[in-house]
């Protein structure tokens, strides 16, 4: 129903009545859609999984994954359909899910682990608090490796000190961060060549010579996706970042064992933390509490669903999950880091802006 502004001027004593009845009108509508029942409002719908990085990588193997499983574990089985956002080390999609995405629970995100860490140092136009987003699952928890080509001469971190390697990034998060970092606290001489939408672009990268190396990927990731490039020894794995070793890298050294300087390993201990965000599954801020509890809840089943299981094994993805609940509370420690901590990290990634 319209109400003329006229009407509302012949008839002055009944204003307050004419704007508590508009203002019920204009709240009913969202007040009855986040009061339905999660099965009823999931049911016929589809759901967008928003992934941060191009095809090909380890975001995107788990994440599509995950969507071919997911949708079975949400009451109404909604479609779970991925789109691919690269741009920005996955900020243009963590961004476009806190400002502009429907914040309803139709839409879920992968983003880099360190969106937090970021968000953390203040790097760069970061528009969005990683603590606002409601964190779903990890299938994930994984070293990180830097890597480089087998023709580059460089097979490890004492050779990267004696000359200049050019290392592929795709933005500001670990694959530029991890070597900026060793340039500055052990004396490598990584040169960072940003700009790379995703995983399949810089492995591609390596092979034409283009750069010497990778500054970032997990180690499952390379089982999964480039088994072939171990078992050939495509690729010297230089350093794993995490804060214990991968089992099945007892030789390659962790980045925080790299100083002895108090300082400089509480610097890399905080780089390292962000390994545990994994290969994350997140929404949107504002989401309806039961349709959060819904969505983790399904994660949680999907990873122990046979049928889930069975399929990564085939896909040699390794699963080691963390609950939504546990992920909140690891994104929250690190966004409220140390203060000392974070400054120092922050100077040594952005150097000019401290000075």
């Amino acid at each position: 129903m319209l109400i003329a502004a006229t009407d509302l001027k012949a008839r002055p004593a009944t204003r307050p009545f004419l704007w508590i009845g508009l203002a019920s009108i204009l709240c009913f509508t969202p007040q009855h859609a986040s009061a339905q029942a999660p099965a009823e409002f999931y049911q016929n719908k589809s759901i967008d999984l928003i992934i941060g990085y191009s095809p090909g990588g380890g975001y995107d193997a788990y994440a599509r994954l995950l969507a071919r499983h997911l949708g079975t574990h949400i009451p109404g089985n909604p479609r779970i359909v991925p789109r691919n956002m690269p741009g920005g080390g996955s900020r243009a999609a963590a961004q476009y899910v806190y400002n502009v995405a429907p914040k309803n629970g139709t839409v879920l995100a992968t983003g880099d682990q360190s969106l937090a860490l970021e968000q953390a140092l203040g790097s760069g136009n970061i528009q969005f608090d990683t603590r606002q987003f409601y964190w779903i699952g990890n299938p994930i928890s994984d070293n990180n490796t830097l890597v480089t080509w087998h023709t580059s001469g460089i097979r490890t971190v004492d050779e990267a000190k004696a000359r200049e390697v050019p290392i592929g990034s795709t933005g500001a998060d670990p694959s530029s961060q991890y070597p900026k970092v060793m340039n500055a606290l052990l004396g490598t001489r990584f040169k960072v060549v940003l700009g790379y939408p995703g995983a399949n672009e810089i492995n591609l990268a390596m092979e034409n010579g283009e750069v010497s190396g990778r500054g970032s990927n997990s180690w499952s990731s390379w089982k999964a996706t480039k088994p072939d490039w171990l078992r050939d020894k495509k690729i010297n794995i230089l350093v794993q970042i995490g804060l214990s070793k991968a089992q099945d890298l007892p030789d390659v050294p962790l980045l925080i064992d790299l100083t002895q300087n108090p300082e400089h390993a509480e610097v890399l201990k905080l780089l390292s933390e962000p390994v545990a965000v994994g290969r994350p599954i997140f929404t949107t801020p504002d989401v309806p509490a039961d349709r959060v509890k819904v969505l983790r809840d399904a994660f949680d089943a999907t990873i122990k669903d046979p049928a889930f299981l069975e399929e990564a094994r085939r896909l040699n993805l390794s699963i080691n999950p963390s609950s939504g609940t546990e992920l909140q509370q690891i994104v929250a420690n690190i966004v409220d880091a140390p203060a000392d901590a974070k400054a120092s990290l922050a100077r040594l990634l952005n150097p000019s802006e401290g000075r």
